[in-house]
């Protein structure tokens, strides 16, 4: 598989992954855990996450340790952009402001993206 084809399917794969982890494995609990660094439901939803992107890679052949690195890097930086908006996002509940809520919820999938880009990117050069 070549550099645009290993980044196609990294990036479907990660995007397929974001909607199961974000739309249908993530509870209440997990929802409401957020907010606080002493909540486990915030990690426990960023494990989910990258449970399913070590899954990928490791579907797709990426080495160990290159798996290892960047589920690390994607945990960290999952957890801490789901925190954020769980802080900025407090004051935009989708009844009373659901103008806020939906520009707070959209620029929080915007970073998640972003980050899969960066991802991709990093499984591409670290393969070569």
């Amino acid at each position: 598989m070549n550099g645009v084809e290993l980044a196609l399917v990294v990036m479907l794969g990660l995007e397929l992954k974001h909607f199961v982890a974000d739309y249908l494995l993530q509870t209440e609990w997990m929802i409401r855990g957020k907010d606080s660094f002493f909540k486990l439901g915030g990690y426990a939803h960023a494990g989910v996450h990258v449970a399913g992107t070590a899954i990928i890679f490791l579907l797709l052949g990426i080495p160990v340790k290159v798996i290892a690195t960047l589920i690390v890097a994607e945990f960290v930086v999952h957890y801490l952009l789901d925190f954020a908006k769980a802080h900025y996002g407090e004051d935009a509940p989708v009844t009373a402001n659901p103008q806020r809520y939906w520009a707070y919820h959209g620029l929080d999938q915007l970073f998640h993206h972003i980050t899969y880009i960066a991802l991709t990117y990093l499984v591409v050069i670290m393969t070569a």
